[in-house]
């Protein structure tokens, strides 16, 4: 039992010590990469593009729903520059509004992974996930690109 105990702490120290290691932005545009990847499959789906299929819809919102409980880590003090990061100095002035948009983020993406059955509702929760989550957080917290 007790060197159970000790695995289990060796496994998360290591796994917090390796979150620890990576840098901030290049993790935070990778799963933002990932995130716009399964995006455009979704919206192939939409535009009927390629045919609606359940499974990669739930993969989709199942990447969103990772990204977006790992994402307020991803944001320490020191990462406010450097590494070719579009994040506004906002994020760090508003902290609680700013974890609180991945809170909902991650509840909006669950609820649409258990409650998208057909192409109607899938449509339905990705565009509102577009526009409440993702697109509410760029606007406010992401630089653009020219």
């Amino acid at each position: 039992m007790i060197r159970t105990m000790f695995t289990i702490a060796a496994i998360a120290l290591g796994a917090s010590i390796a979150v620890a290691d990576q840098d901030p932005v290049a993790a935070r545009r990778a799963l933002m990469k990932a995130n716009g990847d399964e995006a455009k499959i979704g919206v192939a789906m939409m535009k009927g593009e390629t045919p609606f299929d359940l499974a990669k819809a739930q993969k989709m919102f199942a990447t969103f729903e990772d990204a977006a409980q790992k994402m307020p880590a991803l944001f320490p003090e020191t990462s406010k520059t450097g590494g070719d990061t579009a994040a506004r100095l906002e994020i760090w002035q508003n902290m609680d509004d700013f974890r609180a948009r991945f809170d909902k983020f991650a509840v909006d993406a669950e609820a649409a992974k258990v409650s998208v059955k057909d192409l109607d509702s899938f449509k339905a929760a990705f565009n509102a996930i577009g526009k409440n989550d993702c697109g509410g957080c760029h606007e406010k917290y992401r630089v653009k690109k020219s």
